[in-house]
């Protein structure tokens, strides 16, 4: 396709659906399930019209969908309750933790012993397809700062997390193929990629969100008034902690969240809020005060993952070719969707006071998506062999469309029913 092509396709998508938002609502779909339509429809699949290679530009993708993550983190870590209670983020930390490691494991394992690939291939798929996406299930997630509902908190929180706690994995399948140092008895793998990598993000990102809100604040009450540019505060913020962790050999997915959950919690601390009776998870929704660099990004960021969402799924529908659906591949993706998803959330969950009903709507919307295609891209520029790369792309393409497709139709009536109960 031409650019004027590319203008004409994207442009005409966002008009028609700016004037049918209405009648979208309505229907049982996700926006994404329209993106993906358009992309098959003008891909391989139907009239050929424009084909994305993966592969040939994994390069391009990588950082297309990190740019995304990235933004997608942001958002969910400022839409976090405040103030910040251990009891409240048990569940989403047990999610992205021990859920984590047990969905790796299952997924490792079917691969191996089901699909027949190597352990190290098989980890790294694990790894892959593990994380829940901040990108898609935007219908399943917080829907603004004030946000209470304990579901999506718990699974806003959850894919703020993974999305980090997944890099360790990644870098553990790697190195079982031989790309990547995990030193003796993997101890340099252990002590550098899982503690230091997460305890340095953690540190960073809270330093900086707290230092942020910290200085934004001391300029609000300065004398004169200063004006801040919110949006440009958010993306600079971003920027830095991403580029510390770069620096620092720690994970920068992990840092953003935790940034933009610190920046949040600080300038709110600072404006004295929470010092009265704080609403618990489940109560009525309240919106923050304004104003804050926090709340004033918001908007513009949430504008940016709607167009970003856009482009990425026409491209994930533009990579499919009808010889990409195979009975391997939607078998690996039934068995993430139906066995290895809600399985891991039990397990994490086992200790956890979470209502039985509550963990099965958490097993089931577990959306894979931009998150697991950027592990992909990673995976691919650090030195993947291609016919290991080709089986990736696609179990990966697949399970991801048919996340898009399955949960998206599935999130209305299931999430209705559930606020009804």
């Amino acid at each position: 396709m031409t650019h004027a092509q590319w203008f004409l396709l994207v442009g005409g998508l966002l008009l028609t659906m700016g004037l049918t938002t209405t009648y979208l609502k309505r229907l049982p779909i996700t926006p994404a399930i329209v993106y993906l339509a358009v992309g098959v429809i003008i891909g391989p699949t139907v009239f050929n019209v424009f084909h994305f290679n993966p592969l040939k530009d994994s390069a391009l993708l990588e950082a297309l969908t990190e740019v995304v993550v990235l933004i997608s983190l942001f958002s969910a870590g400022v839409k976090m309750p405040v103030p910040f209670k251990l009891a409240q983020w048990r569940a989403p930390i047990m999610l992205a933790t021990v859920s984590m490691v047990a969905s790796v494991a299952l997924v490792a394992a079917f691969a191996c012993w089901v699909m027949g690939l190597p352990i190290g291939l098989g980890v790294l798929l694990g790894a892959i397809l593990a994380p829940t996406d901040p990108v898609l299930a935007t219908e399943v997630q917080s829907r603004h700062p004030g946000d209470r509902d304990r579901l999506r908190f718990t699974l806003t929180a959850e894919a703020g997390m993974n999305d980090g706690s997944a890099f360790p994995f990644v870098m553990l399948g790697l190195g079982l193929l031989g790309l990547h140092d995990l030193g003796d008895y993997g101890l340099h793998w252990f002590w550098v990629d899982v503690v230091w990598a997460t305890v340095a993000a953690l540190a960073i990102g809270v330093a900086s969100g707290a230092a942020l809100a910290w200085i934004s604040a001391k300029l609000r009450t300065a004398k004169p008034r200063h004006e801040l540019l919110d949006d440009f505060l958010g993306l600079g913020l971003i920027g830095v902690v991403y580029a510390l962790c770069v620096f620092a050999d720690a994970w920068g997915f992990l840092a953003v969240f935790f940034a933009a959950v610190a920046l949040r919690q600080t300038e709110l601390w600072l404006q004295h809020k929470p010092a009265t009776a704080p609403a618990a998870i489940g109560a009525p929704s309240a919106e923050p005060p304004q104003p804050t660099v926090s709340g004033g990004a918001l908007i513009f960021k949430e504008h940016l993952e709607r167009l970003s969402e856009v482009v990425l799924i026409l491209l994930i529908g533009g990579t499919l070719f009808t010889n990409s659906w195979s009975w391997p591949v939607v078998i690996m993706a039934a068995f993430l969707f139906f066995v290895a998803r809600p399985l891991s959330v039990l397990i994490g969950l086992v200790a956890t006071r979470v209502p039985w009903r509550t963990r099965g709507m958490m097993g089931w919307f577990g959306v894979r998506g931009i998150g697991s295609l950027y592990y992909l891209m990673y995976a691919i520029q650090h030195g993947l062999p291609v016919p290991m790369a080709m089986t990736l792309i696609q179990f990966t393409l697949i399970a991801v469309t048919l996340s898009i497709i399955v949960h998206g139709i599935t999130v209305k009536p299931l999430m209705n029913r559930f606020a009804h109960h």
